[in-house]
């Protein structure tokens, strides 16, 4: 069976994120207090992303809203989420946002990770040909703004990558800055970001591969030749790729084509790897398709990322743990090759 995005799925996607973008509790923060007038709840710091049980999670529910309301505006639960894009896409919650960024202790605020998620709703939004589409786009667009230059500012002093297979991970960051760059058409970031993956990325060869750890929700190899694929015109990818995994054809590093187990999905860090077999699905189909019909790699990417989906995507909502987030991974994987 080859899972595909369908209305229906996309109706219980969204449902799903409608039940947490406004949960504000339980609660994460990454805030750092620089006195006693900084001890404030969640609400009070992020007027627009307070739910989710952290910020970025609250982002990125808010990308899946806006993409499945834009790809399927007709499914059930449709009303719902327009008027939740209506009431928290605002000028006034959006310089609420900017101002907790403003803040000198708030630098390394969600570096990179919700960095990255911000420029996707931004990207996302700036898609909508609708009125209420470019009204959220415009209300938003200060903020993206505010991360891209962020972005601008931090890669060159970024002198390496970091691999790991969770939030810090830096090209995963990449990947979706390229494509907020490829959608509002930043040359300047395009090309930065480009720049940043051949110094970091451009030399590596014969990826070992030695995953997963025990929280990953990415693929330190996969997200990498993901990231190189948006990084690179197509015939030097694929030289790059051959290189990279050059057993991919073979089914090796066998670890790449296998999903992880989960033990316990009620523990939040272990609930990781089911997030960790829908990116590496989301990979796989991004990759695929960058190979040519009949490349031997092709198929066993696409083999890997059906069987990778089946492990994971009966279990995208369940245990809070992984329902704040999952329906996001299993969108990107789902949505590949969607615009």
């Amino acid at each position: 069976m080859t899972h595909a995005l369908t209305p229906d799925i996309a109706s219980r996607l969204a449902a799903i994120a409608l039940g947490h973008v406004t949960r504000e509790y339980p609660n994460k923060l990454d805030h750092v207090m620089a006195g006693p007038e900084d001890v404030k709840g969640p609400r009070d710091l992020h007027p627009i992303f307070y739910g989710s049980f952290d910020w970025h999670s609250c982002v990125h529910g808010h990308w899946l809203l806006a993409r499945i309301h834009r790809l399927f505006p007709g499914v059930p639960g449709a009303a719902p989420v327009r008027g939740l894009l209506d009431a928290q896409l605002t000028g006034e919650k959006v310089a609420g946002e900017l101002a907790y960024l403003q803040r000198p202790s708030s630098r390394g605020f969600e570096r990179p990770y919700g960095w990255a998620w911000l420029l996707m709703l931004a990207a996302e939004l700036s898609r909508y040909e609708t009125g209420e589409g470019r009204r959220w786009s415009a209300a938003l667009a200060p903020l993206g703004d505010a991360f891209a230059r962020r972005l601008l500012e931090y890669l060159p002093r970024a002198t390496y990558p970091v691999r790991a297979g969770a939030h810090t991970n830096s090209a995963f960051a990449l990947a979706l800055a390229q494509e907020y760059a490829a959608v509002k058409r930043d040359a300047r970031l395009s090309l930065r970001c480009a720049e940043a993956a051949r110094a970091w990325y451009g030399c590596d060869a014969d990826c070992q591969a030695w995953e997963p750890s025990q929280d990953d929700f990415l693929s330190p190899a996969l997200v990498e030749a993901e990231c190189m694929r948006r990084a690179l015109p197509g015939p030097e990818f694929r030289g790059w790729f051959a290189r990279f995994l050059p057993r991919a054809a073979r089914g090796e590093p066998a670890t790449l084509f296998e999903p992880a187990t989960v033990s316990d999905r009620s523990d939040g860090k272990i609930a990781h790897l089911d997030g960790l077999n829908l990116s590496r699905a989301w990979c796989w189909r991004s990759l695929a398709a960058a190979l040519p019909e009949g490349d031997a790699v092709r198929a066993r990417a696409l083999d890997a990322a059906e069987r990778h989906l089946d492990a994971s995507l009966p279990h995208v909502a369940g245990d809070y743990m992984g329902e704040h987030w999952l329906a996001t991974f299993a969108l990107l994987a789902l949505g590949e090759g969607v615009d």
